[in-house]
């Protein structure tokens, strides 16, 4: 696997959040880089900053101060709607509740993600690449009530590729899941890394988990430590 050069770069981020009268750091001057190609594991305790990380890193909530650049464009000189499609184009969501459509088929609940990118809805090389990897080609006519939990990741895991995103941000995405689940959700992540290339940053609270990372980065009380 080869790595192309940084992809994610964050420069003195802080993010300082208001309750009531009470100012809170959620993070305090990180400092991140992250290559292409790389899968790289975010861990730490609740509260120690890791999601407010990932909602600046996927564009959903601004830093207060600090930069992000996501493939050399800096997300505080995006437009709204430069961040939207953003998020629709380079960068892939995997969340920890699948967030699968009930009504909707495993085919379509994928097929949305394209609709709401703006591309074909046909199924083409990648798709089929895709659902073959993640073991799922065999259910995509099913919904999510009659999937197991594994099988809705999975969907979700692919919901998040389909476009072909730069990187694939995961929040705790073994959270909901047993033990044999995790680590066919782990490896098929480690397979789409070293399979296609896929940059990953996954964030977890698991050491088992993060294990399945290149590179493990440890958080507490908003800064990166080592």
């Amino acid at each position: 696997m080869s790595r192309n050069g940084g992809i994610i770069s964050i420069n003195n981020l802080s993010k300082v959040y208001r309750v009531g009268e009470v100012s809170v750091e959620a993070l305090r001057g990180v400092d991140l880089e992250v290559s292409a190609g790389e899968f790289l594991s975010v861990v730490g305790p609740s509260g120690s900053g890791k999601s407010t990380l990932f909602h600046i890193l996927g564009g959903l909530t601004p830093p207060t101060s600090g930069t992000v650049s996501i493939s050399g464009e800096d997300l505080a000189k995006m437009t709204d709607a430069g961040r939207t499609n953003m998020r629709k184009t380079k960068v892939g969501f995997v969340f920890q509740k699948y967030n699968l459509l009930p009504t909707l088929s495993a085919r379509d609940n994928i097929a949305i993600a394209r609709h709401i990118a703006g591309k074909p809805l046909e199924h083409d090389e990648w798709f089929i690449e895709i659902v073959d990897l993640l073991g799922i080609s065999g259910r995509l006519d099913h919904k999510p009530r009659a999937m197991s939990g594994g099988e809705q990741q999975r969907v979700a895991i692919a919901r998040a590729i389909v476009n072909h995103p730069s990187i694939l941000l995961a929040d705790e995405p073994t959270g909901n899941l047993d033990t044999k689940n995790s680590d066919t959700v782990l490896n098929l992540l480690r397979g789409l890394n070293e399979r296609l290339g896929q940059t990953i940053l996954m964030i977890t609270h698991n050491p088992e988990a993060a294990a399945y990372g290149h590179r493990i980065v440890n958080m507490r009380d908003g800064q990166i430590v080592y």
